[in-house]
């Protein structure tokens, strides 16, 4: 089992990235709900989404100076993260005909509680107290939220597609953390490979081209373009750098930013509703996120946020020390 390094500034730095990814991957609706609007399907979407990133990704392997090559034990295990990937975000981005897209995003992050499960189940991860608290808060949160603004009950189908999508991510994440060719291939890498992985299995989908729905205007390979950068080489590549610096289960717990983000837009932009229900779980999950990054005492959660800024230049330091000496 990987060890996680415990250094304060390592933990605040994860924390943060791990918000990052959250936020950046709830912008998926943002993006998808306007090209489905003009009649592009999921396939076609996210076969787009992953096929402009990964050019992305590859030039910033090339500005960080690494090479592409890969032995042949990475071959199995990526293109196992390939699938993972391409049934997470499918089955996701297929919920959203069933479901409002904040709902169905929601229903997303009951995957921190498959990732504690798996994680307690087959690699022996106790769970602390402040751990299992907040996932019964981020239960509690998603509870409030899981039915549509009417009180009816949620879309059968909908409802699988989201677990679904929930189940393969939990694996993803358990995966990158565990898996020891993964565990040592640099994150820009591993994430290069799992998108092109992805985008492969994507075009297979829409039958090698034959289905593919092209964007109708030209501007809208703006939307996609978004699509590829923010919840896609954003997100991932911030969730892979929170696991190897907090693990995967408060990576996992701070992943229900998600949800927030996907509502909030929802709200704004789709003119979803927001009732009173919505908004007590959306407290709970913010609760849940704030106590996890708070453990501990507020002096140790102070020197880690502050050593991740660069320190004063010596004479400032100087100065600054004369005026703290008593």
């Amino acid at each position: 089992m990987k060890h996680i390094p415990t250094h304060p500034s390592k933990r605040a730095k994860g924390y943060l990235l791990a918000a990052l990814a959250a936020t950046t991957y709830g912008m998926n609706p943002l993006f998808a709900l306007p090209l489905y609007a003009q009649g592009m399907d999921p396939d076609s979407v996210l076969f787009f989404r992953y096929l402009l990133a990964v050019p992305i990704i590859g030039l910033m392997i090339k500005t960080r100076g690494r090479d592409f090559r890969l032995q042949k034990a990475d071959l199995l295990p990526l293109a196992c993260m390939g699938i993972l990937l391409t049934a997470s975000s499918l089955s996701l981005f297929h919920s959203y005909h069933y479901m409002d897209a904040g709902i169905a995003s929601t229903l997303l992050f009951i995957y921190p509680v498959l990732v504690a499960l798996i994680m307690a189940l087959f690699f022996k991860e106790k769970a602390g107290k402040m751990t299992i608290f907040c996932i019964f808060l981020v239960l509690a949160g998603i509870g409030m939220l899981c039915k549509s603004a009417d009180g009816q009950a949620i879309s059968g189908k909908g409802f699988a597609l989201a677990m679904t999508s929930a189940l393969t991510y939990a694996l993803y994440i358990v995966a990158v953390n565990h898996n020891k060719r993964l565990r040592a291939m640099p994150t820009v890498k591993l994430t290069f490979y799992a998108l092109l992985a992805s985008s492969l299995l994507f075009f297979a989908t829409v039958k090698f081209g034959q289905t593919l729905v092209l964007p109708p205007h030209w501007y809208h390979w703006g939307l996609l373009l978004c699509l590829a950068l923010l919840p896609t080489v954003v997100s991932f590549l911030a969730t892979t750098q929170a696991i190897h610096h907090i693990g995967p289960t408060p990576t996992a717990i701070l992943g229900s930013l998600e949800p927030v983000t996907a509502v909030f837009f929802g709200v704004v932009l789709f003119h979803e509703s927001l009732t009173p229900r919505i908004l007590t779980g959306i407290f709970l999950i913010i609760a849940a996120v704030t106590l996890i990054v708070a453990e501990g005492n507020v002096s140790q959660a102070l020197i880690r946020f502050r050593k991740l800024f660069p320190k004063l230049p010596a004479r400032k330091r100087e100065k600054a020390s004369k005026r703290e000496k008593p």
